[in-house]
Formats: C-alpha cells, sequence, structure tokens
C-alpha cells in the first residue's frame, strides 16, 4: 500500500499547488481587473461551469491522447497534469462565489485611499481566505479519489516512483486492481486500501473545517 499512499499524495499535492497557482490569478483577473458584468467574465465563468461538471474520465481521455501526440508514456507527470486539469475549474468557481461577494464598497474604498491594485489584490486575499481553503479541500477531495483520469495518464506499479517520468500509483487505481483479485489476501488490501482511502478524507475534511475558521477571523 506505501506506493499507492506516496503516489496519490505525489499527484495530489503537486496538482493542488498548480492549481492554486493558475487558479488565483484568474479569480483575482475576474474579480479586480474586470467588470463583474463585462461579456469577457459571463462567458469565462460559463465555460469553467461547463469544465466543472465534465467527468474525470474525460479529462484522462484528453490527456492520454495528448499524451500519445507528443509521444509521452503513462508516469508521474501525466497523473499530475490531468489532476491538475481536474481541479483548476473547481478552483476557480469556488473562490470566484466568494470573491463576488465581497462589497463594491470595498475595493472603492481601498482605490479612494491610494492603493494600487496589487495592494487591493491583498485585501481581497485576506477576504477570500476561507473561500480558498474551501475551494482546496473540495479539490483536495476530488483529486485523491480520482481514478478514471489517473488510469489513463498516470500507469499503475508496485514500486514508488523516483521521477516523473516514471508510473505511479494511487489509491483509488489500487482499490480497483486488486478487488478484482481472486485471491482473499489481495482483496483484504483492497477494503484496506479503502478505510484508508476513508480516513484521510475526514483529516482533510477536519482540517478544513479548522483553516476556514481560522481564517474567518480575518474577515471583516
Amino acid at each position: 500500500m506505501l506506493n499507492a499512499i506516496i503516489g496519490s499524495f505525489y499527484i495530489v499535492g503537486a496538482s493542488t499547488g498548480l492549481g492554486l497557482l493558475i487558479s488565483i490569478p484568474v479569480v483575482f483577473y475576474l474579480n479586480v481587473y474586470l467588470k463583474k458584468k463585462s461579456r469577457l467574465a459571463y462567458f469565462t465563468r460559463l465555460s469553467f461551469d461547463v469544465l466543472f461538471g465534465i467527468p474525470s474520465i474525460v479529462y484522462g481521455a484528453f490527456a492520454f491522447t495528448l499524451m500519445i501526440y507528443f509521444g509521452l508514456r503513462t508516469s508521474l507527470l501525466g497523473g499530475i497534469i490531468v489532476i491538475t486539469l481536474l481541479i483548476i475549474p473547481i478552483f476557480i468557481r469556488s473562490m470566484d462565489e466568494v470573491a463576488r461577494q465581497l462589497p463594491k464598497d470595498l475595493l472603492d474604498a481601498t482605490y479612494s485611499l491610494g492603493a494600487t491594485r496589487l495592494e487591493t489584490i491583498k485585501v481581497v486575499v485576506r477576504q477570500i481566505a476561507p473561500g480558498i481553503a474551501t475551494a482546496t479541500l473540495l479539490s483536495v477531495g476530488r483529486a485523491i479519489g480520482d481514478a478514471a483520469g489517473v488510469m489513463f495518464t498516470a500507469g499503475f506499479t508496485d514500486s514508488i516512483p523516483t521521477s516523473l517520468s516514471q508510473p505511479a500509483a494511487t489509491l483509488p487505481l489500487s482499490i480497483f486492481f486488486q478487488l478484482s483479485s481472486p485471491t482473499p489476501e489481495v482483496r483484504d488490501r483492497a477494503y484496506a486500501s479503502a478505510l484508508l482511502l476513508t480516513i484521510i478524507v475526514l483529516i482533510l475534511s477536519l482540517l478544513g473545517r479548522f483553516i476556514t475558521n481560522k481564517f474567518s477571523k480575518n474577515k471583516i
């Protein structure tokens, strides 16, 4: 099980970091730089709403097609890419809904005090911090439980990956493959993996609530 645990944390950790780096600037652009009722903002939100509802297997098939086109093999990097694509819409739409609730007077007040847009972004970050924590929780929960996307891209292996070009196992894939085994001992490991995955999600949920409550103290 160790290879699946480490593989899951490799993929989820890297994809969460990349997802935040991409999503936060998009949310700020939509809510600080663009007018809230502009056509570009409307179509951008509509696009991410559509991407939000697409099943993970579609992301996996799309990433697998790209990997074939570029001559890439199933690897840890492929799993990170497909999970990043999967959770970016979750990040953006979750944080955007929180950012849209900020009163317009808050932004006007920062500008009237002579604040730059960068300084205004810092104020916005302080106010939407609970939304960022919630979006991270939702994204990690979906990422760590995904099997269809990584099946096409990350592959499966019994060893721990030591580079981005090597295949990586995850807990959902480990459950899937082990449950299909005719050996009772192997199926028992699948049930153990399922229990472990449930415990991890529970811990993430409790951690997310703690972080959200802590950041909520910074709200006005």
